[in-house]
C-alpha cells in the first residue's frame, strides 16, 4: 500500500484520502514503522472505501469541461437575475432584511452573510439544481437570526427547506466539482 508518511508532534495517528485519491499518514514524531503498517491493516477497509470513492469524485471531475471566461460571465450574469429575487422571496417567509447581494466566482464558498447582512453567493450556484441554490439562499438569510451553525440555526432552515440534508449532501459530493 502506497502512502506519504508526514511525521509531527502529534500524539495520534491520522489517515486522510485527498482529492486525488492519495494516502497520507499522520503520525507522531517516534513511532516505529510496524506501529504504521499494523494502523494500515486494521483501516484497510476504511481506506478502500474511500479511496474509491476519491477516484470516482476525480472522474467525475474530468467529465466537467473546464468553465471558460465567456461561461463565467454569462453565469454570472444569469446569477444576477435568478438569485436577487429568490432572495427577496425567502427574505419574505424568513422574515429577515439584507443589504447588498454580490455575485463572485469563489473557490470555497457557496454563499456568505456578513453582520451588517451583506450577502454573497457564488456564481458557480447556477450550475446546482435549483432546490439546492434555494437551500444555500436559504441557509444565508438564516444567518440573519442565527450568525452561527447553533440548533436554533438548523431549526430555521429545516422549517424553510425540510430536505436541507439531501442539498448539502449534493454540494459536498457534486458541487465540489465546480468549485475547482
Amino acid at each position: 500500500m502506497d502512502y506519504e508518511l508526514i511525521r509531527s508532534r502529534r500524539k495520534t495517528i491520522s489517515i486522510e484520502i485527498n482529492e486525488k485519491a492519495q494516502l497520507l499518514v499522520r503520525v507522531p514524531m517516534r513511532v516505529p514503522k510496524y506501529e504504521i503498517e499494523k494502523f494500515l491493516i486494521e483501516k484497510d477497509a476504511w481506506i478502500s472505501k474511500h479511496v474509491k470513492m476519491a477516484e470516482e469524485r476525480m472522474a467525475k471531475a474530468g467529465a466537467i469541461e473546464p468553465i471558460g471566461r465567456w461561461e463565467l460571465r454569462n453565469l454570472k450574469e444569469e446569477a444576477l437575475k435568478v438569485i436577487p429575487g429568490r432572495v427577496s422571496y425567502y427574505a419574505g417567509i424568513i422574515g429577515v432584511t439584507y443589504g447588498h447581494i454580490t455575485i463572485r466566482n469563489q473557490k470555497t464558498l457557496w454563499g456568505s452573510c456578513s453582520r451588517k447582512g451583506n450577502l454573497n453567493f457564488n456564481c458557480m450556484l447556477m450550475k446546482a439544481p435549483e432546490h439546492v441554490r434555494d437551500y444555500v439562499i436559504v441557509h444565508e438569510l438564516c444567518h440573519r437570526k442565527e450568525m452561527n451553525h447553533s440548533k436554533k440555526f438548523w431549526a430555521l432552515v429545516v422549517e424553510v427547506i425540510p430536505d436541507y440534508r439531501q442539498c448539502r449532501k449534493w454540494l459536498k459530493e457534486e458541487g465540489s466539482l465546480y468549485l475547482r
